[in-house]
């Protein structure tokens, strides 16, 4: 069973946090995995996007409630 997955960044919205000293960067961005519509996905990537952490993505109605729940801490 291969590993093999493909994904498009379609939307880079903003870095959470400081970078680490290596250059890696927690983003919130649109990322269409594997040809699939685009997500909500927070994690951290590598300097030149090649490379990615653990992260979580949200559809757009998962996302809209996590909106709200910020909003209203």
């Amino acid at each position: 069973m291969a590993n093999d997955f493909s994904f498009q960044i379609v939307e880079d919205l903003g870095i959470i946090g400081e970078p680490t000293a290596s250059g890696w960067e927690t983003r919130l961005r649109r990322v269409s995995w594997n040809g699939r519509d685009p997500k909500y996905d927070i994690r951290a990537w590598s300097p030149d996007d090649s490379k990615m952490g653990k992260g979580i993505s949200f559809s757009d109605d998962d996302f809209e409630d996590l909106k709200n729940i910020i909003s209203n801490l």
